[in-house]
């Protein structure tokens, strides 16, 4: 099972979201790993009442294996669902890479 699928799968069972994407964004940056950098955005009930920082401690519980074994990066956007709606269902986009080797 590819790293991007372990996430999905643990995720969904603990977190039970409204709204689950996870991109891959790898390809953005320098090296050779096809799978190292995620942006994950998640909208779900669980985070009613959790501060960001709380949010964010949950879902590291959550990956702690994956984030062990080879995940350098994951960008984390944790949502209500009032929060999403506020939003108008977006979440920010990611930066580019400003690593070594990565030119545009």
């Amino acid at each position: 099972m590819s790293l991007q699928n372990r996430i999905q799968v643990k995720v969904e069972h603990e977190v039970k979201p409204q709204h689950f994407d996870l991109i891959n964004e790898s390809h953005m940056h320098s090296g050779p790993a096809t799978e190292s950098h995620f942006k994950l955005i998640l909208v779900s009930e669980t985070f009613n009442g959790l501060s960001a920082v709380k949010r964010h401690q949950r879902l590291y519980a959550v990956l702690a294996d994956e984030l062990r074994d080879g995940v350098h990066a994951l960008a984390l956007h944790l949502y209500t669902p009032e929060e999403w709606a506020s939003r108008q269902a977006s979440a920010p986009v990611s930066p580019d890479c400003r690593g070594g080797s990565k030119h545009a």
